[in-house]
């Protein structure tokens, strides 16, 4: 985040079709017999760690270079000097954003989009404990630096306050709390959904990869909620769907239950900082930067003006409501 170089910023002559991202850069290639692919420039930070890899759940298959890899490591000059960048030729998988699933409901339940998070596995699990990553909820702490963002704003109030309440209430629990392997942004934009012969919708596929950490079920859990709750006309219910569908298959011991609320929202305080930032670094990517985040601030408003305890018992009593409709 602090390396305003680090996303890399090719022309379309040097690539066509740009497909927005958050810190990559994705380009749609159409072959000559129709085949669709997605070419995908891995930020710089990123290009130093080629172990960062998707594996066993449904996700897109790197195609082979003429030399047979999976990746190659291009040096470009994005308009920063010449920096090196991992890139991959991607396939395309079908389907659309859950978002644009007319019944988000029985998706955020579904077991086939629940079970995958639970599942994952990594060949290189040490390449996986990123201690400085600023985007684990592990390190949630390192928001303080760039409060900054906010300076005038009631919002940093607000934000100041979850931070405090992460402190006491979430810190004192990582002893306690079950560890995993994280995507780290299973966010409505990541997770594709195809119709099924029944008028519903199954799993098509899950993208972007680059966040994967090792850390804690109820992380996954907390950021699957939060950006459900960005894409819902009900985001305070819809929480206790996604609770119910992730409860089905993992049900969350007494420390996991008490960390939730101040998780959630502690995602979308790094979801409302981060992209703060970095649009001050890139101005031209505002639309695609902020698009959780300017919904995101009126819900965290009011998940914490609602407050801990009325929030967790809307989300009960949706989860047994979403449940009995199974």
């Amino acid at each position: 985040m602090e390396d305003k170089h680090l996303k890399p910023k090719l022309s379309l002559d040097q690539a066509t079709d740009l497909l927005k991202h958050y810190d990559d850069q994705n380009f749609y290639v159409l072959s000559n017999n129709g085949d669709k692919y997605v070419l995908k420039i891995m930020n710089s930070g990123d290009s130093k760690n080629p172990s960062l890899i998707e594996n066993g759940i449904p996700a897109q298959t790197a195609m082979p270079t003429v030399t047979g890899q999976l990746m190659s490591v291009e040096e470009l000059d994005c308009g920063f000097g010449r920096q090196k960048y991992l890139v991959r030729l991607l396939s395309y998988l079908p389907g659309v954003t859950i978002s644009k699933s007319p019944s988000l409901h029985s998706c955020c339940m579904r077991r086939d989009i629940i079970l995958p998070i639970l599942q994952m596995q990594h060949p290189h699990i040490m390449e996986l404990e990123r201690d400085g990553f600023i985007w684990s909820l592990s390190n949630l702490l390192v928001l303080e630096k760039y409060l900054y963002v906010l300076d005038g704003e009631p919002l940093q109030d607000v934000v100041r306050s979850v931070i405090d309440l992460y402190k006491t209430t979430v810190v004192p629990k990582y002893p306690h709390l079950r560890k995993c392997i994280n995507h780290g942004d299973f966010n409505d934009l990541n997770i594709l959904v195809q119709p099924d012969k029944n008028d519903t919708y199954k799993i098509s596929g899950i993208l972007d990869f680059g966040d994967m950490n090792s850390g804690f079920y109820i992380h996954e859990l907390a950021i699957t909620i939060m950006y459900i709750m960005t894409e819902h006309p009900n985001p305070i219910e819809v929480g206790g769907a996604v609770l119910a569908g992730w409860e089905s298959e993992l049900p969350l011991d007494e420390a996991e239950r008490d960390c939730l609320y101040a998780l959630v929202l502690s995602r979308f305080c790094q979801s409302l900082i981060f992209a703060r930032y970095s649009v001050l670094l890139h101005p031209e990517n505002e639309e695609y930067l902020m698009i959780s985040s300017r919904k995101g601030v009126f819900i965290l408003q009011d998940l914490w003006k609602l407050g801990k305890e009325h929030v967790e018992k809307v989300w009960l009593q949706s989860a047994a409501q979403y449940c009995s409709l199974k």
